[in-house]
Order: structure tokens, then C-alpha cells, then sequence
């Protein structure tokens, strides 16, 4: 170990951790608002990176047409909940969001797609994608679920988890892939070359934290988010709607996710189960930083991001083992400073 090698670590370790910050951040945004731990955070990760990397070779990816099936499925579930009142505009209302937007998405994909299409319209297309099927997982799969307890919640993630991973394999196959940079500039200080893709990551990140921080903090809107998942009844009383700040909250957290994998497919090749590992060290980082605090969450990612690149510098066998152990702590001092509760009798 010496100065350059060190030097290299931190700068891997912080491009690593900003990706995880960011990861963190959506699981908090979306705890905070619907009480759901979303493990399939990881797998809006790889839908992102990989669709977009398909889209560069100018294919269609599988996840525009899931989309469509979700937004299918969504469409029954609206016009079962008002079966008792078919309105013509609330029928329209519920058609024109759940079947003719996906409907758009794949056309516009099918139209698009090609070797020499622009990179910002393969990450648009990438985003659009990953959006509607983070709006109609949340639909499908929590909102039904919203009243229900914090475990309940937790076993419908893990059930989600689990499909979208086995649709990965079917739509992105066991090889894996990688995507064309987003910038070929670079940047040279001392013995350190920071590319274009290293900056963006770095410069979203650092904008994600603020606007969260500013959203939820200073705006009405995200005070209103925040009440939801504090008391679902009360905000509905007061006039918040329950059900459009699950669909937010789901919406920005896909969004995230897609533009994590977008940003890390470039740097290094990714499978259709990549994402999960990935979302697992952003979990981390969330639950350092108590599932409530952007800026928290965001130093802890990046401790996450140094441990592993010292680790994998130490004990490369072990840096999985040694990142994962760094919740342990946390988890104990936590149990320590939380009130006693009495068990209750029967």
C-alpha cells in the first residue's frame, strides 16, 4: 500500500459509494412514504441498465412489453375497485393511464429502437420503461396492501423481488451486458483520471441528496409524503391522497434505480441478478442512516463504498463478508438505545 494505491481506493470506493447513496436514498424516500422496505430496488437497477444497453444494439427490450402486462392487470384492479360506480370518465381515466401510456412506451420503442439511435433517447426510452413498471408494481403488488402491517409488506417485497429477477432471466438472459459510456470526457489530477461517467455519477448523486433533502424537508408536497406514512387515515382525512403519494414515492424511487444501472452499466458488465447485490449495500446504507436521513444515508454509502474497496485491496475473498458485517454494529447500538417495551400478557 502506498500513497497512489490509496489514493485509487478512495476514488473507486467514492464513485462506488455515490451509486450506493443513491440506491439508499430511493429506499429511504420510499420507506418513509409507504412503509415498504423495496427490495426490488435492485432489480429496477438492472431493468434500467439493461434495457438500456439492448436499446444501444438496437433491440427491444422485454421490459417495454412488461409494462404493457402490468398495465393491463392494473386496468382490472381499477375497474374492480369501481365496479360499484362505472363512471364513463373514471373508466376513461383508468384506460388512458394503465393501458394507452404503456401502450405509447412500446411504440415509441418499437420505433425508435435502432444501432444509430441517439444515447439520450435510449436513456429516455430506459426511463420510461423503469418508470411505468415501478407505477404499476406499486399498484399491483402494495397498493392493495397499504394498510397492512410493516411485514406484510416485507413478504410482498420479497415475493416481487423474486418475480422481476426470473423475468430478468427471461428478458436479458444468463449473459451478461454492458452499455456505451455517456461521455468520453475525462479529467486528470495528479495520478487520478476521472471520466465523464465518474463525474456524472458524482454530480447526480450530490443533486439527488439536495432535492430530496429540499422536497421532503421545505416543500408542502413532501411534508405531505411524509404524514402518509405516519398516519395513512389521518392524511386522508386532512385531504392528502394516500394512494398518489404511493405512486410518487414508487415513481422516484424506479427512477432512481433506472439511472443508477444507466450509470454503472458503462463502467462494468451486469446480469439480470447483478442489481440485487448492488440494492443489498444501498439497503445497507439506508439502515445506517435510520431509513429517515438523506444526508445520513448518503456519508453512509459512501463508507460503504470505502470499506469495500479497501477490502477487495485486503481480502478480496472477503469483502462481501466485510461490508455486510458493517450493519451488525449499527443493528446493536440501535436495539441498545431503543425504550424498553413490555411484552403484552394475555
Amino acid at each position: 500500500m502506498n500513497t497512489t494505491i490509496m489514493l485509487f481506493l478512495l476514488q473507486d470506493g467514492i464513485t462506488n459509494g455515490a451509486i450506493y447513496a443513491l440506491l439508499g436514498l430511493a429506499l429511504v424516500l420510499v420507506f418513509a412514504v409507504t412503509r415498504v422496505i423495496l427490495i426490488p430496488q435492485g432489480e429496477f437497477v438492472t431493468f434500467g441498465a439493461l434495457s438500456y444497453a439492448m436499446l444501444a444494439t438496437g433491440q427491444v427490450p422485454g421490459t417495454a412489453k412488461l409494462a404493457l402486462a402490468m398495465g393491463i392487470v392494473a386496468f382490472g384492479l381499477d375497474l374492480f375497485d369501481i365496479r360499484r360506480s362505472l363512471r364513463p370518465t373514471r373508466i376513461l381515466r383508468a384506460f388512458a393511464f394503465n393501458i394507452v401510456l404503456p401502450a405509447i412506451i412500446l411504440a415509441l420503442t418499437y420505433g425508435l429502437a435502432g444501432p444509430k439511435t441517439p444515447i439520450a433517447v435510449n436513456i429516455a426510452l430506459s426511463l420510461l420503461i423503469v418508470a411505468a413498471i415501478g407505477l404499476f408494481l406499486y399498484r399491483i403488488a402494495f397498493q392493495p396492501l397499504a394498510h397492512t402491517s410493516v411485514l406484510v409488506l416485507l413478504i410482498a417485497s420479497v415475493g416481487c423481488h423474486l418475480a422481476l429477477q426470473g423475468l430478468g432471466l427471461v428478458f436479458f438472459g444468463a449473459e451478461g451486458l454492458r452499455g456505451p459510456a455517456l461521455s468520453s470526457a475525462a479529467l486528470t489530477i495528479g495520478p487520478l483520471r476521472f471520466t465523464g461517467q465518474s463525474l456524472a455519477v458524482y454530480g447526480l448523486t450530490i443533486a439527488f441528496i439536495v432535492a430530496l433533502w429540499l422536497f421532503f424537508g421545505f416543500t408542502l408536497m413532501g411534508k405531505a409524503l411524509r404524514a402518509t406514512a405516519v398516519n395513512r387515515l389521518g392524511a386522508r382525512l386532512v385531504g392528502i391522497r394516500t394512494t398518489l403519494s404511493g405512486q410518487i414515492a414508487f415513481l422516484l424511487a424506479s427512477l432512481i434505480g433506472a439511472i443508477s444501472g444507466i450509470l454503472i452499466v458503462p463502467i462494468t458488465t451486469l446480469y439480470y441478478d447483478t442489481g440485487f447485490l448492488i440494492g443489498l449495500k444501498g439497503f445497507i446504507a439506508a439502515i445506517i442512516g435510520g431509513l429517515v436521513s438523506y444526508p445520513l444515508t448518503a456519508v453512509a454509502a459512501l463508507i460503504v463504498g470505502s470499506v469495500e474497496a479497501f477490502s477487495s485491496f485486503y481480502a478480496s475473498n472477503y469483502k462481501e463478508v466485510i461490508v455486510f458485517t458493517l450493519i451488525l454494529p449499527v443493528l446493536v447500538l440501535r436495539s441498545l438505545a431503543a425504550p424498553a417495551v413490555e411484552e403484552e400478557k394475555d
